[in-house]
């Protein structure tokens, strides 16, 4: 089963609520009444994350010979992800990102950290190159080392070929303790496709929320500590900083793309060249 959620839009509209304000901590780890889709995709998802796989993955990927375009064009091919039979949502992916980076905006945070609510997306290309949903979106984890209890929907783990590798089975796994989460690998997905193809264009912050922005399992449940460093505390400020914005825009009010694309094509000129491999 390739397809375990209707659209990515699902997706977005079960975290959003999963992680809604004012939830206790026991409910953030309550799913007993998470789509039947969601719980599919989690099983695949977590079936067949295997460390080999993210490695695999992250190398394909890292030379980004897929195409070369602009950022906003990049924005308009993610466009075609729009999936008319959702009934939860009519808004356009750049729609949707442009309410992530209006609400920072309107909060008068740094210009950077406004283009990256603009772009933090845009790695769900993936799924236009044939990726399944389980290796687009999806709370991301390491791999290479004991999974998690915090992670939804962790019992699927049992079925992970890595479950049967001993030396991925313990707290550290193949990691030396606080290594920083730039020498652990991570579970594949827009995410890290995302930091590779702008990690040389934007500062730190950015880099770690672009990179972390789905790795729930620490900067909500903080079950990976004894694998940051110094660095990696100081830059998750930045993450959790961001998240709120990532959730809970979704409900404000429609954008105008066209309106307000002058001034993103402007911001995105101060950091981008005209044309970014993919």
């Amino acid at each position: 089963m390739q397809s375990p959620l209707e659209s990515l839009e699902q997706w977005d509209d079960f975290v959003g609520s999963r992680y809604q304000e004012g939830r206790t901590e026991e409910n953030f780890r309550d799913y007993s009444t998470a789509p039947a889709g969601v719980r599919e995709f989690y099983r695949l998802n977590h079936t067949h994350q295997t460390r080999e796989f993210a490695r695999a993955k992250k190398q394909e990927y890292g030379s980004l010979n897929r195409r070369q375009m602009s950022i906003w064009e990049g924005l308009e091919y993610l466009d075609t992800l729009v999936d008319d039979s959702d009934p939860d949502t009519d808004l356009s992916q750049i729609e949707h990102n442009l309410q992530t980076a209006e609400a920072l905006r309107r909060d008068g945070q740094p210009r950077w950290m406004i283009l990256t609510g603009l772009i933090h997306d845009l790695g769900k290309v993936l799924w236009l190159y044939g990726e399944p949903q389980w290796a687009v979106v999806g709370d991301t984890f390491p791999v290479g080392c004991a999974w998690s209890q915090r992670i939804v929907f962790s019992e699927f783990f049992r079925d992970n070929p890595d479950a049967a590798v001993p030396e991925y089975q313990t707290r550290h796994g193949v990691y030396e303790p606080n290594c920083g989460l730039s020498k652990t690998d991570m579970s594949w997905g827009h995410d890290e496709y995302l930091y590779q193809i702008t990690r040389d264009y934007l500062p730190e912050p950015a880099q770690y929320i672009i990179r972390y922005h789905s790795f729930y399992p620490q900067h909500r449940e903080n079950a990976y500590t004894h694998l940051m460093d110094s660095k990696d505390h100081e830059m998750f400020e930045w993450v959790k900083k961001f998240n709120p914005y990532d959730l809970y825009s979704k409900g404000h009010a429609k954008p105008d793309a066209k309106a307000l694309r002058p001034y993103y094509e402007e911001l995105i000129s101060e950091f981008f060249p005209d044309k970014v491999r993919f």
